[in-house]
């Protein structure tokens, strides 16, 4: 560590680091959202289906974010679970137009909550509902009363209609979840138990 980055910590100007994880059923939108997240210039022109998981790094005015764009396919899902104990927020895409399985992202929120290394934290989850721009989309009440959103008591949350290719709806969240981690910071309520 150099002498300038001593110094910007000592004087509390170095941004904090977090890690985020990006959940969600596979074609929910996750990439593109991280994608829009990111600085225009680094952006990727081109989306293509997650196999695995992906690292980005970007930043904010206050933060330092390494996002795990993490693949929603049904035989990747069970890797998301070796990132719970290190994250700091989690960021959980829901494609609003697929009514048929909405039940399916409903099993796995519910799996990602009840997780020991989730479970007993008080992470914030940030909710987008995405694809609002589709005929068939439901708003993110609806959305939210599907997942049963009101259930959650333990850790802040909030979902966010969102338009992840025209990048609608995705500063607000961002705004939040920036918040909520640095509240968290201040009472030094996640940093890995």
């Amino acid at each position: 560590m150099g002498l300038l980055d001593k110094l910007t910590g000592w004087l509390g100007l170095k941004k904090k680091e977090v890690n985020v994880l990006c959940l969600g059923l596979d074609n929910s939108g996750k990439t593109t959202i991280i994608n829009q997240l990111k600085p225009p210039n680094t952006q990727a022109q081109e989306i293509v289906p997650t196999i695995g998981f992906n690292i980005e790094k970007f930043k904010s005015s206050s933060l330092s974010f390494t996002v795990f764009d993490m693949s929603g396919q049904s035989r990747y899902r069970n890797l998301w679970e070796h990132y719970y104990k290190e994250s700091h927020a989690i960021i959980f895409v829901i494609d609003s137009s697929d009514k048929l399985r909405m039940v399916v992202a409903k099993e796995e929120l519910d799996t990602l909550l009840n997780h020991e290394d989730i479970r007993s934290k008080r992470i914030p989850v940030l909710f987008f509902a995405n694809k609002i721009d589709l005929q068939d989309a439901m708003s993110s009440v609806k959305v939210s009363q599907m997942l049963c959103l009101e259930n959650i008591k333990d850790k802040p949350w909030h979902i966010c209609a969102s338009n992840a290719i025209k990048g609608e709806g995705l500063q607000e969240g961002l705004d939040w979840l920036q918040d909520q981690i640095a509240q968290s910071f201040e009472n030094n309520e996640h940093m890995n138990d």
